[in-house]
């Protein structure tokens, strides 16, 4: 007895000291996470008009994720692995509180708990891939068909009460990043081909179950000038900020689309438009340059992860990451319909930041403990 209790001690030290004895972060994707979160910074003093407390409220948020980052870079990978079940559930149940007890603007998105307000589907953007990629850990790849359906389920289950909020737009961002985790364990081309061909077919059912204001998105996004005071006018007035920056932009809080309320929501969804705006085509690549760098950043340490769950959830995540980016910016200029998705890390949010630094950290982890063996 004495012997296992001190079997147990002296490996919960030897896992102490290797949480706490050396740095977690990965510095070149540190840097370029302080260089988008100081970006976001001034994009959003500008767009929200000089206001000092939306700033400093914004700069909070990133301090809480920097802090939650940091902590979360420090586990071994192996001890995420386990907990991610658990994680998993909670995302789940919180989705079903949200349902009862949930509140928002024409849908019940967020949950109040009185310290803090969040929205739990954006905890899912991260859960998702860490579960597919704790399926799929100990089993065979490609994965067979038993194991698709499993998954199928497990990805089923959080999209569907998220469009019950309803909120399509994260839904359909939850299942790309459980759907990444399947095309990295090297499914099958011809299967990936056969589930697109399988979406085709059922899109006329699945347009039958929209809500009325979700068809009209997708026929606004088709004809945005049909109704240009109306159901057109987010995407033409974005348009048009976007198109009057030129190639260096109005200059630092000179737009008139944000500063004469033309442009809907300039702080959240559409504050792509007002960096396009007041920084002309030279800011877009400038950030875009930065998002390209962290993606590739992470898929490098993917690449180079240690066990299968690792290299799944870092490549989940960077492409998963990249399709947010591609998703607002599609949104902004016409190419792709209003869907609601906000600019990572630029546009005004609490759980979307947080969420995001969290997930960063995970992918700190996992190249911090890459040489390290349980």
């Amino acid at each position: 007895m004495n012997a296992l209790a001190n079997t147990l001690t002296a490996r919960a030290l030897r896992l102490g000291q290797r949480i706490f004895s050396r740095p977690r972060i990965d510095l070149p994707l540190a840097i370029a996470l302080a260089a988008l979160a100081a970006i976001g910074l001034t994009v959003l003093y500008s767009a929200s008009n000089l206001d000092t407390g939306t700033l400093l409220g914004q700069a909070a948020r990133f301090l809480i994720g920097a802090v939650l980052l940091v902590a979360i870079s420090r586990i071994p990978p192996h001890l995420l692995r386990v907990w991610t079940p658990w994680f998993y559930v909670l995302g789940v149940l919180l989705l079903v509180v949200v349902k009862v007890l949930g509140e928002g603007q024409g849908a019940n998105r967020w949950l109040d708990i009185g310290v803090v307000r969040f929205q739990p589907s954006e905890l899912m953007k991260l859960a998702m891939p860490m579960m597919i990629a704790w399926y799929l850990h100990p089993r065979r790849l490609p994965p067979r068909w038993r194991d698709l359906a499993l998954i199928g389920i497990l990805i089923a289950l959080p999209v569907l009460l998220i469009v019950k909020q309803p909120d399509l737009g994260t839904a359909l961002l939850v299942a790309a990043s459980g759907l990444f985790v399947l095309f990295l364990a090297g499914v099958q081309w011809w299967k990936i081909g056969a589930a697109l061909v399988g979406l085709a077919a059922a899109a006329p059912v699945a347009w039958h179950f929209m809500h009325d204001y979700q068809r009209q998105r997708i026929l606004t996004f088709l004809h945005p000038d049909r109704d240009p005071l109306g159901s057109g006018w987010h995407i033409l007035q974005s348009m048009i900020a976007v198109g009057s920056g030129g190639v260096f932009g109005k200059g630092f809080n000179q737009g008139t689309q944000s500063k004469l309320e033309f442009l809907p929501e300039h702080t959240t969804d559409f504050i792509f438009a007002v960096l396009g705006e007041e920084f002309g085509l030279v800011g877009v690549l400038v950030l875009l340059a930065v998002y390209l760098f962290i993606v590739g950043r992470c898929l490098w340490i993917a690449a180079n992860a240690r066990d299968t769950w690792s290299r799944l959830v870092a490549g989940a995540f960077a492409l998963a990451f990249i399709v947010y980016v591609i998703v607002n910016g599609g949104m902004i200029t016409g190419l792709l319909p209003v869907v609601g998705v906000p600019l990572p890390l630029v546009s005004y949010g609490g759980t979307s930041a947080i969420t995001l630094l969290a997930g960063f950290g995970v992918v700190m982890s996992i190249h911090a403990h890459r040489k390290w063996s349980p």
